[in-house]
């Protein structure tokens, strides 16, 4: 008779382990290879691919990511329609991207990779030059139109919406009726290529402060600076 009890309350216990241990394991593991979205950004810089773009204007957004990445020391690597690289900002995952899909067709490096990372779109940040500010100012915003910048509008249409986070670098309208193409896709002046390197260490500070302290408080610390 004990015997049996016995055997009935082993089966019951193995029945009970089979039930909550697989599962108290499966979700333990489970819990190891899922990441907190909102720990996880994206950092788009705007730019043309090719060594004749390199240094212009236009390409201040590829200009800013190498900046960054140069001093944080890691590298970009070629993938699906752009340059990508990982790196960690104080336990955020920070994926950054510069596309090959040239300026006008960004929206759609941008949507893969939103999609594919699984990224919200209020972890987006875009970089892009702006002729509407003097040479070096930082504008951030959480919306707004696309100003006439081609890669924003793809962007714009792509996502189908104007509410995501962008960060304009001043690059000044120096140039005379009929010139603006030249100008955006020329480089800098001398005059210019000496400030530069403090503008691209303040757009540093920003690219560190988004993940960190939220786009208000980036904002807050960094416009019109």
């Amino acid at each position: 008779m004990f015997f049996y009890f016995y055997q009935k309350l082993n089966s019951m216990f193995s029945w009970f382990r089979k039930l909550f241990g697989n599962n108290t394991i499966l979700n333990s593991d489970t819990s190891k290879d899922v990441q907190d979205p909102m720990k996880k950004f994206l950092i788009v810089g705007l730019g043309n691919i090719g060594e004749k773009y390199q240094n212009t204007r236009h390409n201040i957004g590829f200009t800013i990511l190498d900046y960054f990445a140069k001093k944080e020391g890691f590298s970009f690597e070629s993938n699906r329609l752009g340059d990508i690289a990982k790196h960690k900002i104080k336990g955020r995952t920070v994926v950054f991207l510069k596309p090959s899909t040239y300026m006008n067709l960004s929206g759609k490096a941008v949507k893969y990779w939103l999609d594919k990372e699984k990224i919200p779109l209020e972890n987006l940040l875009v970089i892009t030059d702006d002729l509407n500010l003097a040479f070096g100012t930082i504008r951030i915003k959480t919306k707004g139109s696309d100003g006439g910048h081609n890669g924003l509008k793809d962007i714009q249409n792509t996502l189908q919406t104007t509410k995501y986070n962008r960060f304009r670098f001043g690059i000044n309208d120096a140039f005379s009726k009929g010139k603006q193409v030249d100008y955006v896709l020329g480089e800098w002046t001398d005059e210019e290529k000496e400030k530069l390197p403090e503008r691209l260490e303040k757009a540093s500070e920003v690219l560190n402060s988004f993940p960190l302290a939220g786009i208000s408080n980036t904002m807050n610390s960094f416009n019109n600076k």
